[in-house]
């Protein structure tokens, strides 16, 4: 079947770029929708939920930015010699500030709409024109559902932080959309009956609780991200480097080793020394790069996103 004529769900995003950049387009053009809709229909629900995709525009295109930027780093295809020579260690350290700051913008973009709906609800809420809202709900819905489903399926080839961050803003979007549907509905079906008068509080009231529900959504992204800039030890690396070390050790009679790991973003940090007995027999240069080679292959998934480094020193200080 041409490309042409294929269904747009069927469509295939084979990098971690397309996607993002494909998702950078639908979240403008449905921020914009979001504000101006909000601004006619007065409900300040649709105009948190425009913002809130603006934010999300905002740092997907630096997430992607910085996705172009490690990807051309582990490639060796940067051309910019500056960016190489100030940035020697590639760009791996970016991606978790980006997710960090990204999850903290949206949790902090919640809380601010949580204090206005509150406030609203106490002073008696908004007027709306429900008609309006409850087309844009209804439009928006749609779009964010088939959104995350379309990353969700290409992050499974991808397997990007970027992508899972960005499905996940979907998915809050579509919650809201959906939150926002059910009580534009309720709303507009309120009109001209006795419980009319509850109408003026629907919007700051769902607002309130879209926002409690989607507070704690980007914790997990921020604590990891937090992780990972502070060097925490991912303990599952660390236990499968210390099974490698620990039968190299055994097998060539070694003192003892060090190892120091690390996770910051997709890159994998290892650095290995071995204690080598005082007085051994020499090796040559090459024979030392074999048994570097045997131990990387140990260690395994030898992606341009692993940093391995390999020493052996008779000296425990040059190790410590």
């Amino acid at each position: 079947m041409p490309v042409d004529r294929i269904p747009w769900w069927r469509l295939r995003a084979d990098s971690e770029q397309e996607v993002l950049r494909f998702s950078i387009t639908v979240i403008v053009l449905a921020a914009a929708l979001g504000i101006v809709a909000g601004l006619l229909s007065g409900s300040f629900a649709i105009v948190f939920d425009g913002v809130y995709s603006l934010i999300d525009a905002l740092m997907t295109l630096v997430s992607l930015l910085v996705a172009n930027l490690i990807a051309a780093s582990a490639a060796g295809d940067l051309g910019n010699r500056r960016l190489v020579e100030r940035f020697t260690m590639g760009f791996w350290h970016l991606e978790p500030i980006v997710l960090g700051v990204n999850g903290l913008l949206l949790t902090a973009a919640a809380i601010y709409a949580l204090i206005n709906a509150v406030d609203s609800l106490l002073t008696g809420g908004r007027v709306l024109q429900f008609g309006l809202a409850l087309g844009y709900a209804a439009l928006i819905t749609v779009v964010c559902v088939a959104m995350y489903v379309f990353e969700l399926r290409a992050n499974r080839r991808i397997r990007s932080g970027f992508i899972a961050l960005d499905a996940q803003g979907w998915l809050m979007a579509s919650m809201i959309a959906a939150a926002l549907l059910v009580a534009f509905a309720i709303g507009w079906g309120l009109q001209g009956t006795p419980h009319e008068w509850i109408t003026p509080y629907i919007d700051p009231a769902v607002l309130a609780l879209v926002c409690t529900v989607i507070i704690p959504m980007p914790l997990a992204t921020i604590r990891q991200a937090l992780a990972d800039i502070l060097l925490v030890t991912p303990q599952d690396l660390k236990q499968h480097v210390d099974t490698i070390a620990q039968a190299i050790v055994a097998r060539y009679g070694f003192v003892d080793y060090r190892a120091y790991v690390a996770r910051v973003g997709r890159g994998r940090q290892i650095e290995l020394a071995f204690i080598v007995p005082p007085g051994a027999p020499a090796r040559t240069v090459e024979e030392w790069d074999l048994l570097r080679d045997e131990i990387g292959e140990a260690i395994g998934a030898d992606t341009p996103d692993r940093w391995l480094t390999i020493v052996f020193t008779a000296d425990p200080e040059w190790a410590d």
